[in-house]
């Protein structure tokens, strides 16, 4: 019967001790921000230099994780000669983020994103678009200007899947990228 106390008494010390070291990812205290953001960036679709402009926004959770969306869409004409006549590519695509920033509370961090999700591609005029498959991974140098805004200079690579429209590819669409964003919220 001793025994069985005392085994009972060292299991509720070593699990008292091993509650108080505990430290897990979401705790009993959540801090909570989000922000929008106005992004351009600067590709290449179909051969072609390309100006995509759009927005993203995000929850973020412990000034860390970041769970949002964005969405992106061509602003400068690009045509595709090889067909006649040429006709004009439009393409957008967006999707879920998300995102883990690096030392938030540093003058200069990083955060690392990835954006899974689908898009369009007409060529011509509109009509019916061909829908493709999106996942963007991408690496932010952030700058906090202030408490409430970050300036975020990143690049990433557009992988892009399922392109139906002949003479178009999948590698037409899918680049490496170079991006700006200006994050208003709260961090």
């Amino acid at each position: 019967m001793r025994a069985v106390i005392v085994g009972v008494g060292i299991a509720i010390a070593v699990t008292s001790a091993g509650q108080a070291q505990q430290r897990t990812l979401v705790g009993d205290h959540i801090e909570s921000g989000g922000y929008g953001a106005p992004v351009v960036k600067f590709s290449d679709v179909a051969g072609n230099f390309a100006v995509l402009a759009g927005g993203r926004g995000a929850w973020i959770i412990n000034h860390t994780f970041m769970i949002g969306g964005g969405g992106y869409g061509l602003v400068n004409d690009i045509y595709d000669f090889r067909l006649a006549p040429a006709p004009r590519v439009q393409f957008g695509y967006g999707g879920l983020e998300l995102g883990v920033v690096v030392a938030p509370n540093s003058l200069v961090h990083f955060a690392v994103t990835g954006l899974i999700g689908g898009g369009g591609l007409t060529l011509g005029a509109p009509g019916p678009a061909d829908g493709v498959f999106v996942v963007e991974p991408q690496l932010d140098l952030v700058l906090n200007v202030t408490p409430y805004m970050r300036f975020a200079a990143g690049g990433g690579y557009r992988w892009v899947t399922d392109v139906d429209w002949v003479p178009m590819t999948d590698a037409d669409l899918s680049a490496w990228q170079v991006s700006l964003a200006l994050k208003f919220g709260r961090f």
